[in-house]
């Protein structure tokens, strides 16, 4: 089942030939008051697409920026059900911004499928993507999210071949997510000309937005690839700005929302 929310807003971004702006921001970081100003306060700078980390304590395919804001979060006494209490708080001002959540498997198994699924449809999640779950073992994940109207986003590589993205679209909706390096999140980038050519092969075989992540740490990257792309996203070069505002003891709001004015500019420019 395809969620709404997240289908109508890439359907209106298309219809004005733009790229959808997709801010990653870690759970509770660095805790839970100062996570939902900044979520709210997102939409208003130029977000079109609000992607929640689930922070665990053993995140393999992150990035250091991203491992410490996890560790920020658990420090802060994040959990699962407390990302699910922050998603629902930000609903209660905000109906139309698709909230994904995105981590790993073993806090979703440890609080149980069913309980899971059932807070995250009161909360208001519109999507989740498992970092560490390939489809071949999701079944069970699939059918959850489908009662509940939540999509189940999955991750494409540069090494994704055609037999394994028909596996991956069978078990996909929302959108693609095309992972843009072959290491970590926040690691260097594939060259620009390489992600064109995935992306011009992998939309012959898919029927859902292909949004390009990890390792977009420019302004200037995320303009060039949203000439093209249906989404951009954006998370390590925000979750800096978090980072330095705990060690100054700067104002970690007003530093993140201003990034995120400047690459909601970089991004919705006019489509190739």
């Amino acid at each position: 089942m395809i969620n709404k929310k997240i289908n109508s807003t890439f359907s209106v971004l298309r219809k004005k030939n733009k790229s959808a702006f997709i801010a990653f921001l870690t759970s509770c970081d660095p805790n839970f008051s100062t996570s939902l100003k900044l979520l709210k306060a997102l939409p208003k700078a130029g977000v079109d697409i609000i992607e929640i980390g689930m922070p665990f304590s053993d995140p393999m395919a992150d990035g250091p920026v991203i491992q410490r804001s996890y560790l920020r979060a658990l420090k802060s006494g994040c959990t699962l059900i407390k990302t699910l209490e922050l998603v629902k708080k930000f609903r209660e001002t905000n109906k139309q911004t698709p909230i994904v959540l995105m981590g790993y498997y073993n806090p979703v198994l440890q609080l149980g499928l069913k309980k899971f699924f059932k807070h995250a449809k009161e909360s208001g999640v519109d999507g989740i993507l498992i970092v560490d779950l390939p489809p071949e073992a999701s079944e069970d994940l699939l059918i959850e999210a489908s009662k509940s109207n939540i999509d189940l986003i999955r991750l494409a590589t540069p090494t994704t071949n055609k037999l394994r993205i028909a596996n991956i679209i069978k078990a996909s909706s929302g959108f693609l997510y095309y992972v843009s390096i072959t290491g970590i999140t926040g690691s260097k980038i594939n060259k620009l000309l390489d992600i064109k050519k995935s992306y011009m092969y992998l939309k012959k075989y898919i029927n859902i937005p292909f949004v390009v992540g990890f390792g977009i740490n420019s302004t200037k990257k995320a303009s060039d690839i949203s000439k093209y792309a249906d989404g951009i996203v954006v998370g390590s070069d925000l979750i800096k700005e978090i980072e330095k505002g705990v060690k100054n003891n700067s104002n970690i709001f007003n530093n993140v929302i201003k990034l995120v004015k400047k690459y909601s500019k970089a991004i919705n420019k006019k489509k190739i």
